[in-house]
């Protein structure tokens, strides 16, 4: 169970390696599941686990690229999202990509228990840290500055009374 947590790191940098592998694309991660192009959003991450007690029964990544979508068919989402073909102005092979991710989410997941963490990696291609977000989490909603990241993924986020709050999982907004 100590890789759970580095299993959206993991994941994520994948995304961010093979964007740039295969497209020549920069992309930076939001906290704590998204991947962004040009500031917008290109890629959602989900993990589902299955544990009981301190053992991890199973572990699915699910990772949602926009690869070849026109944002034309979709004007709602092209304000806030974008696609890699949308970015480069071409259409981008699927199956490179596919291939990339595998290959590239395998050799970072199988690094872990050499002792090769991705956390260091991982936080300097976090876009949120420093920025003021607002993030709702459960019924709750917390305003402030991304602070740092925890080497379990958590959130430091220091709110203007100047205290630190740790969050887990939550939903971010990035505030101008």
């Amino acid at each position: 169970s100590v890789y759970l947590s580095s299993l959206i790191m993991v994941a994520s940098l994948a995304v961010v390696h093979c964007v740039e592998r295969v497209t020549d694309l920069k992309s930076q991660i939001k906290w704590p599941n998204d991947v962004l192009v040009n500031g917008k959003k290109v890629c959602g991450i989900l993990i589902e686990s299955d544990v009981r007690g301190n053992i991890v029964d199973y572990a699915i990544i699910g990772i949602g690229i926009n690869v070849n979508l026109r944002l034309s068919d979709f004007p709602e989402i092209s304000p806030t999202a974008t696609s890699l073909s949308n970015e480069l102005g071409r259409n981008v092979s699927r199956l490179a990509l596919i291939q990339c991710l595998l290959a590239e989410t395998e050799r970072l997941y199988l690094a872990l228990p050499a002792g090769e963490s991705v956390y260091q990696e991982w936080r300097d291609n976090l876009v949120t840290l420093g920025k003021k977000v607002v993030v709702k989490s459960g019924e709750a909603t917390y305003k402030g500055i991304a602070e740092s990241v925890a080497s379990d993924g958590s959130l430091l986020l220091r709110q203007s009374d100047g205290s630190l709050t740790k969050i887990v999982a939550g939903d971010v907004t990035l505030r101008e």
